[in-house]
């Protein structure tokens, strides 16, 4: 897809799948300051709530679908918070980050890819894509060894079986 012609879908008290990478794909920056990470989540959601559903945290990039209150739509507001937050916690924990000529930190890739979730099919088909993800990028065997994951949730709460092990899934992810 042509990136000049995209167009965000902003659908109020929407459920989205988002894909987020950093500028540098060979970083392990997300899960080696994973806490900062969820610092930036949780410190976000506080200012501008949304309901997490399912989330993984890979090395260089995220997965997660969110859903946002029902009269809002604004979840490029919440990425640009959680960016800038996480990014300030990295700079102060002595990260070595250099701003561009904007006064930019390049940390994180600029845009990120969005998609509603359309049904109850296509909700399913984006959580087992992100459950799986860490073993399609070779980090694990098995979806329910990775730590940064909300298998880990959907497992406790019975949604998931333990052993499941998900498989590879056809289809637009904003792969990474």
């Amino acid at each position: 897809m042509n990136m000049v012609n995209y167009r965000r879908d902003f659908t109020a008290g929407g459920m989205y799948f988002f894909t987020l990478t950093l500028r540098n794909r060979h970083s392990n920056l997300l899960t080696l300051h994973i806490r900062n990470l969820g610092n930036a989540f949780r410190a976000v959601r506080k200012k501008a709530h949304f309901e997490m559903h399912a989330f993984v945290i890979l090395p260089d990039h995220l997965h997660v679908i969110w859903q946002l209150p029902y009269n809002d739509f604004d979840y490029s507001r919440r990425w640009l918070l959680i960016k800038a937050h996480f990014t300030r916690s990295l700079i102060k924990s002595g990260i070595s980050l250099k701003p561009n000529q904007r006064g930019e930190y390049n940390f994180w890739q600029r845009r990120f890819w969005e998609h509603r979730i359309r049904n109850e099919l296509d909700y399913q088909r984006h959580v087992e894509y992100i459950h799986y993800n860490p073993v399609k990028h070779g980090l694990v065997t098995s979806p329910k060894v990775w730590p940064y994951s909300s298998i880990h949730r959907f497992i406790r709460q019975g949604i998931i079986d333990s052993n499941w092990g998900g498989t590879s899934l056809e289809g637009s992810f904003g792969d990474v």
